[in-house]
């Protein structure tokens, strides 16, 4: 078995049930005393919630609920059991939104993926994620702390100070955006300077199977996280490289886009995000992010749930015929008929008209029906076409845009 961070990894599904069982229900009370949940959870019971299934029937808080309440109730809009001025950081994010930080204690948790990289103590680890205003630089400060290793604070750009830098110092290991590892990796070259970096953790970005094989080429061993400036670490690789598995200090939902129904596993849709981290404690956070839940559990021995990684945007709302269609309006559709299982909303261009086509797989009804569903919920008029079950394309699209903007 494969050197863990700590036991939480390796618990049984029925541990790990009943330490949520456990944890949850107070995570849930601290949230409904805080004044961003006063309406939401107003009349939740706390002692009630101890698992994803109950879970799944509160009310999901989208990012744009968290910006507006940010403005009412500044600076964090209610939703922190902490006095601003007792965090270590606060941060600003481009929305703009506000989030608290601790640099001490893995707040964000990304210890755990800097550990699955392989990063030890006597590693140096070179810190190119940035440190300016954003939290990604101190997410992963931090992380280094919690595994003891030296950083070298390099945040972004600078490149040639960067490897001169990295080649003085004897950096082991680096931590930043996917492809920029590479502008390093090509300016030392360049520059005739050999770097000893064998270990790279990546966030921010996609890591194309291309570049990842580039930097196994060069001997380094590349692995990504998902993590958000919010929730900090979701879900992170393993040297099994097979998934990505769920952090042990959130629960993830994967739900149909514009809801917060869950969907079956293996079937794409929104990542939702429940921390349980007490200072800060979203509930049901919806991260816009579309991914799936993955069979079975990590051959690296970690037992929690895994995901795909990120598939793609679950905001897909689009304009058709001057009018926004939104994720939400193509889920009501579905909630209005027994007999549908799934639609989806097609646009594309006919000369110089938009055309509207929905998609709906049923399993009886007739386009007729659905076409006055259509009209009512969206208020436009569109083309029904009546799908077999199953055969729309498991890719979490419920509003797809196929018109060119060339």
């Amino acid at each position: 078995m494969a050197d863990h961070f700590d036991a939480l990894e390796t618990r049984s599904a029925d541990q790990r049930a009943a330490d949520l069982a456990r944890a949850l229900p107070g995570q849930i009370a601290r949230a409904r005393a805080l004044p961003g949940y006063a309406e939401t959870l107003a009349g939740v019971d706390p002692a009630a919630i101890t698992g994803p299934e109950a879970l799944a029937a509160l009310p999901v808080l989208r990012k744009s609920a968290l910006i507006q309440a940010q403005q009412e109730i500044p600076p964090f809009g209610g939703f922190t059991t902490v006095a601003p001025e007792d965090f270590d950081h606060l941060f600003q994010s481009p929305g703009p939104i506000h989030e608290p930080g601790r640099l001490n204690g893995d707040w964000w948790r990304l210890g755990r993926f800097l550990h699955a990289c392989g990063v030890r103590k006597g590693d140096i680890v070179q810190n190119c994620f940035a440190y300016h205003l954003t939290p990604a630089g101190m997410m992963f400060e931090s992380a280094a702390r919690a595994l003891g290793v030296a950083v070298v604070p390099a945040g972004t750009g600078q490149t040639e100070l960067q490897v001169r830098a990295a080649a003085h110092l004897g950096v082991t290991a680096w931590a930043g955006t996917p492809d920029y590892l590479k502008i390093i990796l090509d300016k030392a070259d360049e520059l005739g300077l050999k770097l000893n970096i064998t270990r790279a953790g990546v966030g921010g970005g996609a890591l194309f199977p291309s570049l990842r094989q580039e930097y196994a080429d060069r001997g380094i061993a590349c692995l990504q996280c998902y993590a958000t400036a919010d929730l900090g670490n979701i879900a992170y690789e393993s040297e099994a490289m097979d998934g990505m598995i769920v952090d042990e200090g959130v629960i993830v939902e994967i739900v149909r886009p514009g809801t917060g129904d869950p969907v079956p596993e293996g079937e794409v849709g929104e990542v939702v995000v429940t921390t349980l981290n007490p200072d800060y404690p979203l509930i049901r956070f919806a991260t816009g992010d579309l991914s799936a839940v993955l069979p079975g559990q990590s051959p690296c021995g970690r037992t929690n749930m895994r995901i795909k990684g990120w598939m793609g945007r679950a905001d897909q709302t689009t304009k058709i015929k001057g009018m926004f269609v939104r994720p939400e309006q193509v889920a009501e559709l579905v909630a209005r008929h027994d007999e549908i299982l799934r639609a989806r909303v097609i646009a594309t261009r006919e000369g110089e008209t938009d055309v509207m086509t929905v998609r709906i797989e049923a399993r009886a009804g007739n386009a007729e029906t659905f076409e006055q569903s259509v009209r009512d919920i969206l208020k436009l008029r569109g083309r029904v076409k009546i799908a077999a079950p199953g055969s729309l394309p498991n890719d979490g699209l419920v509003i797809d845009d196929q018109r060119s903007y060339d």
